[in-house]
């Protein structure tokens, strides 16, 4: 999968959060050969830039938002600037995350309130401004990448869990609104497991890539919930590896 011929993305605009590297720069990828205009929004310039210079020597049309999720204020003004130049978001790609691997005991206060903030409350930010926008122009679609730690937690990984568990609920509350406001809006939650990512590799350089799984595979799942013909909805993915051992 993957590209134009899956679905036709020309002509609409799609968002997407820690897009310069790992799994969101195989959702750029992905959104860019299927011809939408990508905002590429990260706090990572440089790889955000490569990027966007790779797509864009290729034919693609992208485009490098600098953006720090946490700042509520900063996620408003980026919708606020896409609107005074006639932009809007079509697609919402909700991907940046962000962990820290202790036990409870040796956790600090700002490293629960840093994966938190970029893992649960970021992610509704960002929802709150595209909603609002897609209910009033008839239609859009969201997607929130969750996690395996939504359903089921392990050891050292207590913050991320509860902002994954968090973003899993909002994105089901998120699913029924948009029944009730807007029809045409479609909400998806991808369940992603494992992924052979800096996410994963750079803390874990000794872990088994026999146990992960491409971030193509999760970021071609973006592309079916998009692909889903009106009057049906892909509501929640689950993509893991066939080895995954936090599923279920």
């Amino acid at each position: 999968m993957g590209g134009r011929d899956y679905v036709d993305l020309r002509g609409r605009q799609a968002l997407v959060t820690g897009g310069a590297r790992g799994l969101g720069a195989a959702i750029t990828r992905r959104l860019a050969g299927a011809g939408a205009a990508v905002l590429v929004a990260d706090v990572r310039k440089e790889p955000a830039r490569e990027l966007c210079d790779e797509l864009n020597g290729a034919g693609g049309d992208t485009r490098f938002v600098e953006l720090d999720v946490r700042d509520a204020d900063a996620v408003a003004g980026v919708f606020r600037e896409l609107e005074q130049g006639g932009g809007a978001v079509d697609v919402l790609v909700n991907n940046a995350a962000v962990d820290v691997s202790k036990p409870i005991e040796h956790l600090t206060a700002d490293e629960v309130t840093r994966v938190v903030a970029t893992n649960l409350l970021g992610p509704m930010y960002l929802c709150l401004e595209a909603y609002r926008r897609r209910v009033a122009r008839g239609g859009g679609h969201i997607v929130n990448i969750l996690s395996t730690a939504a359903n089921r937690t392990w050891t050292e990984a207590g913050p991320y869990a509860a902002g994954k568990s968090g973003l899993r609920a909002f994105t089901h509350t998120l699913f029924k609104e948009a029944q009730r406001d807007c029809p045409g809006i479609g909400v998806t939650g991808i369940v992603a497991g494992g992924m052979e990512t800096p996410f994963i590799m750079d803390r874990f350089p000794d872990a088994d890539t026999s146990l992960l799984q491409s971030p193509d595979v999760v970021a071609d799942a973006v592309l079916y919930a998009l692909s889903v013909p009106e009057g049906s909805v892909a509501g929640e993915l689950v993509v893991v590896p066939r080895r995954e051992p936090s599923w279920p």
